[in-house]
């Protein structure tokens, strides 16, 4: 199916509105992105052109700029999260489990929610049996936390016209996938409905930083602008926020300021709720405010 076959178009002003719990106005979903980059393939990003525009193989300097947000940058998250209280979405390629399993344990241990990111970082169309690969993720994740995840989010949010057949197959219950509305949805599959959460391109510090080059000041902009309208808009229809961060970008020296910022101006507001994926699937599962 088309992505339109399976969710047929919604106006949100045309829908009930949700209704959260005590009256609260927006959800605040933080997903925190850990990949593994194999020295092996092209990274996934850059953040160095290759000299003369030739590609390099294995590509060192990109690859350690990564190696950063796992030694150094993801420490300043757990240091963040752990002082608030939050307890992010954590959406882990499943290698990361075997090749850092420090970094995994800790996450593991705060009580994180593990949400289902691939094996490890790289495009979905390149994968020839995608159930297999989607069965290792979760396999893996499964044994190392005690709990098999129910979220998932493609690297690049990719994925093919198939592939939300094969992750309902396989027991997945929501995605991330699909940025298209400011409320939680659904779409159909061929083994039952798929709840789509509202995860996001805009409020995402790939997109900002490494695409668009922002200087770092601007995600504390974007972030604090997203929040405020939604948070007025809140008091007529409940919202959804989600902020996407990895390691390697929002964990840096120059950066974590603002991502710290960001937090500092959301908490300042009264009917908030810091809900992960699951916190928003178990919800939903209970009626979701319909």
């Amino acid at each position: 199916m088309i992505p339109r076959e399976r969710a047929p178009y919604s106006a949100i002003v045309d829908r009930p509105p949700l209704r959260l719990l005590g009256g609260a106005r927006i959800v605040v979903w933080t997903i925190v992105n850990l990949e593994v980059w194999d020295i092996g393939r092209p990274m996934a990003r850059q953040v160095l052109p290759a000299p003369t525009g030739q590609p390099m193989l294995p590509d060192v300097p990109n690859w350690s700029w990564h190696e950063y947000g796992m030694r150094v940058g993801v420490w300043r998250f757990f240091d963040l999260f752990a002082q608030l209280r939050i307890r992010p979405t954590l959406s882990i390629n499943a290698r990361v489990c075997v090749d850092y399993p420090r970094v995994a344990g800790q996450a593991r241990d705060a009580g994180w929610e593990f949400m289902g990111h691939a094996w490890d970082q790289g495009p979905i169309h390149r994968i020839e049996d995608q159930p297999a690969m989607i069965a290792r993720s979760l396999d893996t994740i499964g044994d190392f936390t005690g709990t098999r995840p129910v979220g998932w989010l493609g690297p690049g949010l990719t994925q093919t016209l198939e592939t939300p057949d094969h992750l309902a197959a396989a027991g997945i219950r929501y995605i991330g996938d699909w940025v298209y509305d400011d409320e939680p949805t659904e779409i159909a599959t061929a083994h039952g409905n798929l709840v789509t959460l509202p995860y996001t391109v805009e409020l995402n510090d790939i997109p900002t930083m490494l695409v668009q080059h922002h200087e770092s000041p601007y995600w504390l902009q974007r972030c604090r602008d997203a929040f405020d309208r939604l948070y007025r808009e809140g008091a007529e229809r409940p919202k959804f926020m989600a902020i996407a961060i990895h390691p390697y970008i929002s964990g840096q020296p120059h950066r974590i300021r603002y991502l710290e910022e960001v937090y500092e101006h959301i908490n300042r507001h009264d009917g908030v709720l810091h809900w992960n994926g699951l916190d928003m699937l178990r919800w939903w599962d209970a009626g979701g405010g319909r």
